[in-house]
């Protein structure tokens, strides 16, 4: 799914931040998710696929879950593995079953064979994220220049997933969709092969008492009520931005529109991607840096993306579904840098690798609950309730962030008086 985030962080004084100074692994990692990215096809167009296979709605919609499933699964497996049996090793081992897998999903045409290969992809899909996050976090120390470099990687997969959406909806056509998958797959490997060549064997310490301390810190964490306000206004609002790639190319489908045209959807929402991100990038840098936290622009956010998705409802062409992508793209950018503003706040500075592993489930739920939503809308009440369930889940999302803010504003430090 696209995380349309932008690059907010500063390098620090010494200029450790710049990407001059990133290792080789650090590079590796970056080029591989862009490249598994940018050749990604199979979540944007896996509802095209099922739909070509004739597939019911409510089937279409269910696999698509059992995917985010998969998704869910897989960040909390590689996270885990990640600090128990390397990055290196975990990576190789995901995107060799990446490999195996997507293929299958490609060939399958029976639905429990297509449940079970749509359950493995989804569970290696997104599996560079959890270990990445872990290799920058071993990497750096500094948390500004930490910050950089995960923008920097949520850019990379901004850019990719246009790429994949814009050259998907241009090869889909001619080569058709199963190929797509397959080039989905041989990124892949080739990632394997990278990660094999440049990241070192040794690429992970863990801490000596690193298990009794995340343990501590993972029930302190789950009984934080301000890290549960704030995953559940995520899950709302990161919902809204999944519907860009499952109930939108599911509505289109219903719409007799091909998955070129779903590209061009992709195409103007990466064009407002470029366009905007310059723009926003240093307002959102002063509002982040201030001392007020962005619950406001959060719940901004939510309602943009909740109003623009749920416009796909009413759209029927493909000129009128690309203004909808278009149009969510400020909110997709601003909920990204609102939820780290937000989750920087909450997070204990013993605690923020956890703090933010934990919200990184509310992507995976996202992808779980948006196409299972949209399914039931479609089948029960067409485009008109699907945009207005999208639009109420949006303002749920928004609503949200009053409590929110409350707790937020009870974990900062209280002013010193000279």
């Amino acid at each position: 799914m696209s995380t349309t985030a932008v690059p907010v962080g500063r390098p620090d004084r010494a200029g450790n931040g710049t990407t001059r100074r990133w290792p080789a692994a650090i590079w590796t990692l970056m080029v591989g998710t862009f490249l598994v990215r940018g050749l990604g096809f199979t979540y944007p167009f896996l509802p095209y696929h099922l739909n070509d296979l004739h597939l019911s709605t409510r089937t279409v919609s269910t696999i698509l879950a059992v995917f985010g499933a998969g998704w869910l699964l897989g960040s909390i497996l590689c996270g885990w593995l990640a600090d128990r049996v390397g990055h290196r090793a975990t990576l190789i081992a995901a995107m060799l079953l990446a490999t195996a897998a997507l293929p299958l999903l490609a060939q399958a045409q029976a639905v429990p064979a297509l449940f079970a290969a749509s359950f493995t992809a989804g569970i290696v899909y997104d599996a560079s994220r959890p270990v990445f996050t872990a290799a920058i976090a071993d990497t750096f120390p500094e948390d500004g220049v930490r910050a950089s470099v995960n923008a920097w990687r949520h850019f990379a997969v901004n850019v990719g997933a246009a790429v994949a959406g814009t050259a998907g909806g241009m090869l889909a056509g001619p080569i058709g969709i199963p190929a797509l998958i397959w080039i989905n797959a041989a990124a892949c490997a080739l990632f394997a092969l990278l990660v094999w060549r440049f990241l070192p064997a040794a690429d992970h310490q863990p801490h000596p008492h690193g298990g009794e301390v995340r343990s501590g810190n993972y029930r302190a964490a789950m009984g934080d009520r301000g890290l549960w306000v704030l995953l559940l206004a995520s899950l709302c609002a990161l919902t809204c931005a999944a519907s860009l790639f499952s109930s939108m190319p599911m509505l289109m489908a219903e719409d007799g529109l091909a998955a070129a045209d779903y590209g061009w959807t992709q195409t103007a929402n990466a064009g407002a991607v470029l366009l905007l991100s310059p723009l926003l990038n240093r307002w959102l840098s002063r509002q982040a840096d201030g001392p007020k936290p962005m619950t406001g622009l959060f719940a901004a956010s939510s309602i943009v993306l909740g109003a623009s998705m749920g416009a796909a409802g009413f759209a029927s062409t493909t000129l009128g579904y690309s203004a909808t992508a278009a149009l969510a793209v400020p909110g997709e950018i601003v909920v990204f840098v609102a939820a780290s503003d937000l989750l920087n706040r909450l997070s204990p500075p013993h605690a923020r690798g956890l703090y933010a592993g934990i919200w990184g489930t509310t992507l995976a739920g996202a992808v779980i609950i948006a196409p299972a939503l949209a399914g039931w809308a479609i089948t029960y009440g067409g485009g008109q309730l699907a945009a207005i369930t999208t639009f109420t889940v949006g303002v749920l999302g928004a609503a949200l962030s009053w409590p929110l803010a409350a707790f937020v504003r009870r974990t900062q430090p209280e002013p010193t008086h000279d």
